[in-house]
């Protein structure tokens, strides 16, 4: 881990271990459920199409008390220019929704169909996704391994269930696992990981799927198992099949991960994209982006302490 980042965890765990495990006085702003729209499309409005595109972000969106974020840049103001800037997107999954949830839903964000938050003391698990289509099911799943600060907070991942078109949906998973690569906390993180696999199989085994979220791991990493997780899965991941000639990088147990700010498209992420195809949908993505630039404000300062990472995919029925 660099080294900066172990003077921020050292100074920042005592303030979360204290504020995190009582009733959080600076919150001031309160995390309501989304009201849906009455000019929504409802699933009998949609269409017959047989092909479309779809242009996917996930996103951290560093949501902690500005008092906790390492994020360099206002949270409350840099939220609301989040929610604004991911209209453009179809789908969006987006990872420590905390304390600024209000300013993410209720600013100048146009996605018509949204997931209800989860409300927790003080927070819930963070997930959100907010999509132009239709959702028709969702579920929150907690990690049953955790590790360090990360156990202060609800952490896992969430089922989402989308609707294309008239009879073609795709089950859509947001992730936020274990963090930071201390032997105890990647263990942590490798039963995240089996975790989500065994719920994917489970319940998707026949699906089309669109994994995405922040996976605080690395295929270049030899302690992390992303390379089984998606041969158990039968995923594939949007960054190794456009921007590593569809070649998974080899486990280093020296790996050092780039600082998450200085990536690059042809840097691996922890931010990750996955699909797969199912007996009725075929899914080829055509373009992966670090969106470095467009999530920045006008001091081209980044609106979180993550890139925000795109694809655009598309997908036509057999």
């Amino acid at each position: 881990m660099a080294l900066h980042k172990k003077k921020f965890w050292n100074k920042v765990s005592p303030v979360l271990l204290l504020l995190l495990t009582g009733a959080y006085w600076i919150k001031t702003t309160s995390s309501t459920p989304y009201i849906q729209s009455k000019s929504e499309l409802s699933t009998a409005e949609l269409t017959n199409l047989k092909e479309g595109e779809l242009s996917l972000l996930t996103y951290n969106i560093a949501g902690l008390p500005e008092v906790l974020s390492a994020a360099s840049t206002p949270r409350a103001s840099s939220i609301k220019e989040i929610a604004k800037k991911i209209n453009r997107f179809d789908i969006v999954n987006v990872q420590e929704d905390f304390h600024y949830h209000k300013e993410l839903y209720n600013s100048e964000n146009n996605h018509p169909f949204r997931t209800l938050h989860k409300p927790g003391l003080p927070y819930g698990d963070g997930l959100n996704t907010l999509s132009k289509y239709p959702i028709t099911e969702t579920k929150r799943i907690a990690w049953n391994a955790c590790h360090g600060s990360d156990c202060l907070a609800a952490k896992g991942f969430s089922f989402i269930r989308i609707q294309l078109t008239k009879n073609i949906y795709v089950d859509v998973y947001n992730v936020h696992a274990t963090a930071r690569d201390e032997k105890a906390a990647a263990a942590a993180r490798q039963k995240n990981i089996v975790q989500l696999a065994e719920y994917i199989n489970m319940h998707s085994a026949k699906n089309a799927v669109l994994v995405m979220g922040d996976f605080n791991a690395h295929f270049a990493a030899s302690w992390d198992n992303l390379q089984w997780f998606t041969k158990e899965t039968q995923l594939q991941d949007v960054w190794v099949n456009m921007m590593h000639n569809g070649e998974y990088p080899d486990g280093q147990p020296s790996f050092t991960p780039k600082e998450k700010l200085t990536l690059t498209d042809n840097c691996e992420s922890i931010d990750k994209i996955f699909f797969r195809n199912s007996e009725d949908i075929i899914f080829l993505p055509r373009q992966y982006k670090i969106e470095d630039q467009y999530f920045s404000n006008k001091k081209h300062t980044a609106l979180s302490d993550h890139h925000a990472v795109s694809c655009v995919i598309s997908w036509k029925t057999r």
